[in-house]
């Protein structure tokens, strides 16, 4: 029936009730938790800062089975998503790091570009996928001048 139960005698319990209504018995097709599609658990998040700056951007996904993490830059046209940027690509200044958990099934990934500029502006996305289906966020990233600017600007 797709649902996890907390023991065998749960299951059974729900077998029998689902026979008792004339639908066929409920029977277990693998140990632990049914699988899921990728849901995005904290997803990255606006930055603003200056050139020169260390910055990342994270993002922790969970699902079953344990998703697997990219990271792309989105180059906008003037008609909507032009293309992805599979990242790192060939920046020097950039890093993409996954490592697995805090939780079980769980993902988390970051970007760390230092130092910053002009030309990382824009908005990263998260994209996870498993057998299950697919999960994507994103943030955007913002460069300015001086920490000045960013009052200003928001």
């Amino acid at each position: 029936d797709g649902l996890t139960y907390g023991s065998g005698c749960q299951l059974r319990a729900a077998s029998l009730r689902a026979q008792s209504r004339g639908e066929p018995a409920i029977s277990q097709r693998s140990k632990g938790a049914c699988e899921q599609g990728p849901s995005i658990v904290t997803p990255p998040k606006d930055i603003w800062n200056v050139t020169g700056a260390q910055i990342y951007l994270s993002c922790e996904v969970i699902g079953i089975p344990t998703p697997v993490l990219i990271w792309n830059k989105i180059i906008r046209g003037q008609y909507g998503v032009q293309r992805m940027e599979l990242l790192p690509g060939d920046r020097e200044n950039l890093a993409i790091q996954t490592r697995g958990g805090p939780e079980k099934h769980e993902v988390t990934g970051w970007v760390l570009i230092s130092p910053l500029s002009k030309e990382d502006a824009g908005e990263y996305e998260c994209h996870a996928s498993n057998a299950k289906g697919e999960a994507t966020a994103s943030a955007k990233i913002h460069v300015v001048e001086t920490l000045h600017e960013i009052a200003l600007t928001k």
